[in-house]
């Protein structure tokens, strides 16, 4: 099969094309073959060896965090799926490499993919839809009324999380563009921040939960427009305790996390709110859940740009240099 990898960690660079024999799916996989995948920042922190210590990956190894495709076979103890089922899923942490014609995916973290969308868009959703609700409804448990601040609305996370709260019945900010504040609004934001002429942190305060996929200095900012009791949820970092005993990681690396993280948490503690960090995990029975919630109208994915798959490095290099105006990057393999 074709696909697009790396031989050693690097910058786009190390990013080319190459054969590799079809995957073999166990008892419980199903093989698809994939008809899109979407291009997610994991992919460059993956690629850069920013996970390295977390994530040992064998090398050469093929790149891609989601995908929509078609079932083509199914492991002799597969239950859910048949050989032709249209499906989506972003694979398990240790069975990645969506950029390539075929994958072999553990039935339990496969979905059927909504029905109302195409490939290409059914494509955009897994890893940022997986993000959303874990962080909103598993993590953060939004109820009616709430008040959300989610970060950068128009970026691939932020236009599904936006949707999402907005369906919870929470009263949602964002900050984005002036360019974007349309859309973002249509999405579902009550209030938008225009972050290239407006503080954030001057102009909202009592939140209730903050998604925040920025880190640095707007992680800092988000701890102080919190409420009482409020949470930040970071998916850029840092690290914290929590993840590494999550990951079952050595006592060495758990220091290292403490570490990273400690200054945060001593200054969301000292506000009386807290700051978690959330990988997100794949799961196939929330996919089900958003699928429902797709065909229901309540969440549509936005796609920027769609590359054929002969453009894979192309595709990445557009979404890493910030050139998509709003949402995803899709690559389309059929």
């Amino acid at each position: 099969m074709k696909t697009y990898l790396i031989q050693k960690y690097g910058d786009q660079s190390a990013v080319r094309a190459a054969e590799l024999p079809d995957p073999e799916p166990g008892a419980d996989e199903v093989l698809v073959k994939i008809h899109a995948a979407s291009v997610n920042p994991l992919d460059f922190k993956i690629r850069d060896g920013d996970f390295k210590l977390i994530l040992p990956y064998r090398l050469p190894l093929v790149l891609g965090n989601d995908f929509a495709g078609v079932v083509v076979r199914a492991g002799s103890a597969v239950t859910r799926f048949s050989v032709g089922d249209e499906v989506y899923a972003r694979p398990g942490k240790d069975r990645i490499g969506t950029f390539a014609e075929l994958i072999a995916v553990h039935q339990n973290d496969l979905a059927h993919k909504p029905a109302t969308l195409t490939m290409t868009e059914a494509a955009s959703l897994p890893l940022v839809a997986l993000t959303s609700w874990q962080a909103l409804v598993e993590r953060a448990r939004v109820q009616p009324g709430q008040k959300v601040l989610i970060h950068a609305g128009s970026g691939g996370v932020g236009t599904i999380a936006l949707q999402l709260a907005r369906h919870l019945g929470a009263h949602v900010a964002t900050t984005a563009s002036a360019a974007n504040a349309a859309l973002v609004k249509e999405l579902g934001a009550d209030i938008v921040i225009d972050y290239r002429a407006q503080d954030f942190e001057e102009l909202v305060e009592g939140y209730d939960v903050v998604l925040d996929t920025l880190g640095g200095k707007t992680l800092e900012k988000s701890l102080r427009v919190l409420k009482p009791g409020g949470k930040v949820i970071g998916i850029a970092g840092p690290p914290d305790p929590d993840f590494a005993r999550e990951l079952g990681a050595n006592p060495v690396m758990t220091q290292v996390m403490n570490a990273l993280s400690f200054k945060t948490r001593r200054h969301a503690k000292r506000r009386g709110v807290s700051y978690s960090f959330l990988f997100m995990k794949a799961d196939g029975d929330q996919l089900r859940e958003l699928a429902r919630l797709v065909d229901a109208g309540a969440i549509r994915p936005v796609v920027d740009r769609v590359f054929p798959f002969e453009q894979t490095r192309e595709a990445m290099e557009y979404a890493e240099k910030g050139r998509a105006k709003a949402g995803k990057v899709v690559i389309a393999m059929v």
